[in-house]
């Protein structure tokens, strides 16, 4: 499991600029990498020029509440660019084991950091 950064000067100018979204962690699924109620900066256009790649820890629409945020962890990728995303927490994590694969168009950023 990989560890997430802390936020700097240069995170921080992003985010005012809107090149980094904000996103705030409610559930148990990423423990104990992230906890409820921390924040995270999210990079939106991570994946306009670049794959996904396996580890990275992404914001995605959940794929049958498609107006439910998630931060997942993709622990596979498939030939044709669709991703397998499991919490690190199994135990309290609603992933791909059961709403499958997730499309590309559903990936909606990649978490660069934790906000302050």
């Amino acid at each position: 499991m990989s560890s997430l950064r802390s936020s700097n000067f240069f995170d921080i100018l992003l985010w005012l600029f809107r090149q980094r979204q904000r996103f705030r962690v409610e559930g148990l699924s990423m423990l104990p990498l992230l906890c409820p109620g921390d924040e995270v900066l999210v990079d939106k256009y991570a994946y306009h020029h670049r794959k996904p790649c396996v580890n990275d820890i992404v914001v995605i629409s959940r794929p049958d509440q498609l107006d439910m945020r998630l931060i997942k962890r993709i622990t596979a990728l498939g030939h044709n660019g669709d991703c397998f995303v499991q919490g690190d927490n199994a135990s309290h994590s609603t992933d791909s084991r059961s709403f499958g694969w997730i499309k590309p168009r559903l990936v909606l950023g990649q978490v660069t950091c934790r906000f302050f």
